[in-house]
């Protein structure tokens, strides 16, 4: 009988001592889980679990399953267990089996103070730091091998991947850069017509359009559409483990899936600033031209002569950095995605989140280096 592969043994205080005999598969029978949850209920001091596995002659999933679900209920109890002894293939099983449901173990509520709250942070914090380091070290060896000639992707999906960083982004990059160049106008003319100077409306939205508005806006649309995209995409794949597959094909999918998307989005990112300025001074030049009665060919004058050269390589620059944030964060979150259908949308939510705040710190440094050179 099932019930006879188990004894216990209570010799050692507050110690139970499990051992298992004969033969544990699952034609012949593997015992219950009550046997064992009776002993601890009738020794509520029962502090560690032993399992003597040395009689045990034949074995297989069906032992993995006992021991897993010994676990478990040692884990509710607060019980150690003890598997030094097991055969390496079943510690390594179990191992496996923990790690895939610790999600779903019940762990007691452990209260803490302010402090372990705070380190627990820093700890989450060290811990995002280090792995977005390793993506980062990925993805330069990755780009490292584009350039030596050795890197492996599909050309045919890149430009698929470039077609929607760009072209398809086309539509609304246009309707918002409009938009931010009209309400520039119209807040510039609020304090301008005060001295009789609405001239300098265009000044006012070729300056802030082609240096900073013009990128971030457009950084700002990318990241809820193709950083998102990035990385509800990555997630599906982690989810129905394509990406397990690559690996185990020898893929690497950092450079088979990541390196398209980053070298896309850096590529479309300026282009795309470039056309959210130029539709940013289109919208401010409509609204002064057509609603505030300016001189067309002095404002079009006036926008020439206001915006510079290095206006234009700060807007760049900006553009620059924001797809390289975009695309890391879309990707990373896509590829550390957990396997469900919740954590998907998590990932997609924590994409665009991560890549709209490292847009608006990137723009703070960016613009404070540029004031400290006086560019």
């Amino acid at each position: 009988m099932p019930t006879e592969k188990l004894s216990f043994d209570h010799s050692t205080p507050k110690t139970l001592r499990i051992k298992a005999n004969g033969d544990w598969h699952i034609s012949s029978g593997i015992p219950s889980m009550n046997d064992v949850i009776l002993q601890l209920d009738a020794h509520k001091d029962t502090a560690q679990i032993n399992i003597d596995v040395s009689a045990v002659s034949k074995w297989d999933s069906g032992f993995v399953a006992f021991l897993f679900h010994l676990s478990r209920e040692c884990g509710h109890r607060n019980i150690g267990i003890e598997t030094k002894g097991l055969p390496d293939g079943a510690k390594k099983l179990l191992a496996l089996a923990l790690k895939v449901n610790e999600k779903n173990i019940i762990h007691p509520r452990m209260h803490l103070t302010f402090l372990g709250k705070v380190g627990d942070k820093v700890l989450q914090i060290n811990e995002s730091t280090v792995s977005l380091l390793g993506f980062l070290g990925e993805i330069a060896v990755s780009f490292g091998r584009l350039i030596a000639g050795k890197s492996y992707f599909r050309r045919d999906e890149f430009m698929y991947i470039v077609q929607r960083c760009g072209a398809g982004a086309l539509p609304l990059v246009s309707l918002i850069s409009v938009l931010v160049g009209i309400i520039l106008a119209f807040i510039g003319a609020i304090q301008l017509q005060l001295f009789g100077a609405q001239i300098f409306i265009a000044d006012i939205v070729g300056i802030a359009m082609v240096r900073v508005m013009g990128a971030v806006m457009a950084g700002i649309i990318m990241s809820g559409r193709t950083g998102a995209s990035f990385a509800a995409e990555l997630g599906i794949m982690q989810v129905n483990e394509e990406i397990d597959a690559l690996r185990t094909l020898g893929v690497s999918p950092v450079e088979f899936l990541v390196m398209p998307r980053v070298l896309a989005l850096v590529i479309m990112m300026p282009l795309l600033a470039l056309y959210a300025d130029f539709m940013g001074i289109l919208g401010g030049f409509a609204i002064s031209a057509g609603v505030l009665g300016l001189n067309p060919v002095e404002y079009w004058h006036h926008t020439q002569s206001a915006v510079k050269l290095s206006n234009l390589w700060v807007g760049l620059i900006h553009s620059f950095i924001f797809g390289i944030i975009i695309a890391v964060a879309g990707c990373l979150r896509g590829i550390k995605c957990e396997r469900s259908a919740a954590a998907v949308g998590e990932a997609t939510t924590s994409a665009v989140v991560e890549a709209i705040t490292g847009i608006v710190i990137a723009t703070a440094i960016i613009t404070f280096i540029c004031q400290v050179l006086g560019v």
